[in-house]
């Protein structure tokens, strides 16, 4: 766990430690996956990143700070293809919650449940995803292109349901993230891009591995599975927005753990995290640093899961609640339901979202390159490049 930033200070390291490798190394060495779990290709920022304990406009920033764009554009469009996953569920949040319901729906199978546990024990055969799913177990972690495979693999060959194997990696992965683990197994799948799958294959596996790893009686043909119709498109939500002039409790969330690096001017007096939103140790230790650090930057006092969150507001002449936009997930269920708890008691919940999602989740609708295409424009309008 410890490999993998949790704390804003790690991060900004690791950050720098890989700036000089993000350009054309990154775009020649980006696939290649270690088997010793070392994965020195990458940036391994991923886990920082989902928890907005260091932002994307930071690591870009960084990154074209010693780069030319042309040079750092396959690294740039990486960190923008999880943007464009969070833009295109908040438009469809229904994928989310119907995958859930048909994982848990599945895994009542007894005949499903075993041949997914074989698969997530490592005890399939097939040597490649064997060593993934035991890694994965051990780690938290797994190389992207290794997802892919595993992906691949789950769906086509051992022929098991995408939604119980994208349950599987967001309960384990350090970095998982609603949007960008349901929706990549949906592209897998063949379901994201009508008619176009991915379909894992043995040599290429072998290639990018070195030759450490074989995947022998891999299928050779991507049967796509029967899709759910998707629910249909809605508006973007509009955040409430905060009231600068209101006395303000911060509440620290996973969906962003540096606030104090983004909001505007307020009058801040206490901040608070939640029990029960944190989903392992690595969450913890990810809102206990940014309880730290925003508790040290605004001065003030702080309550680590706030089972009390309406009588410590009070406590310090506060009228609003102020946390960071929750995307959806388990997290934004969750502040919905808080929030109308807190309008019983007259306390608003404003949402403050980054400009960073508000400008580029509106390219989000359509396929990945209507959000590529406009990345240079979208960087300009954040002063970056």
């Amino acid at each position: 766990m410890t490999d993998f930033p949790l704390t804003r200070s790690a991060a900004l390291a690791r950050l720098e430690a890989f700036v000089p490798q993000a350009g054309s190394a990154y775009a020649a060495r980006r696939n290649f996956v270690a088997t010793d779990g070392a994965h020195s290709d990458v940036s391994r920022l991923s886990a920082a990143l989902r928890r907005r304990v260091i932002g994307e406009d930071e690591v870009v920033r960084a990154v074209l700070s010693a780069h030319p764009f042309d040079r750092a554009e396959k690294f740039i469009a990486e960190v923008f293809w999880r943007t464009y996953w969070k833009g295109w569920l908040e438009a469809r949040p229904g994928v989310w919650a119907q995958a859930q319901e048909q994982a848990a729906s599945q895994q009542a199978n007894p005949a499903i449940a075993r041949a997914i546990t074989a698969a997530i024990e490592g005890r399939t055969g097939i040597a490649a995803f064997d060593h993934w799913a035991r890694e994965l177990a051990e780690t938290g972690y797994l190389h992207n292109w290794a997802r892919m495979q595993v992906a691949s693999i789950w769906t086509f060959t051992l022929g098991l349901p995408w939604q119980s194997g994208a349950a599987w990696t967001y309960d384990r992965l350090i970095d998982a993230d609603p949007a960008s683990n349901t929706l990549s197994w949906r592209w897998v799948a063949g379901l994201h891009t009508a008619g176009k799958a991915y379909l894992a294959d043995a040599d290429r596996i072998a290639t990018m591995t070195g030759g450490a790893l074989q995947a022998q009686g891999l299928s050779q043909e991507a049967r796509i599975p029967q899709d759910t119709p998707l629910t249909p498109r809605i508006p973007l939500r509009t955040p409430q927005q905060p009231d600068p002039a209101k006395p303000t409790l911060v509440l620290i969330t996973l969906e962003d753990c540096a606030l104090e690096t983004v909001l505007p001017a307020m009058d801040i007096r206490a901040v608070a995290t939640l029990p029960d939103l944190a989903r392992s140790a690595a969450d913890d230790m990810a809102l206990s640093d940014a309880l730290a650090r925003a508790s040290a930057h605004w001065q003030c006092p702080a309550r680590e899961n706030a089972d009390d969150l309406v009588e410590f507001t009070r406590a310090y002449g506060c009228t609003q609640i102020v946390t960071g936009f929750a995307p959806t997930g388990p997290v934004a269920s969750a502040l919905a339901q808080l929030a109308t708890a807190l309008a019983a008691q007259g306390i608003p919940l404003a949402e403050h979202q980054r400009d960073w999602d508000r400008l580029a989740w509106p390219h989000c609708t359509k396929g990945f390159f209507q959000l590529k295409s406009r990345i240079p424009g979208l960087l300009r309008e954040h002063g970056i490049a």
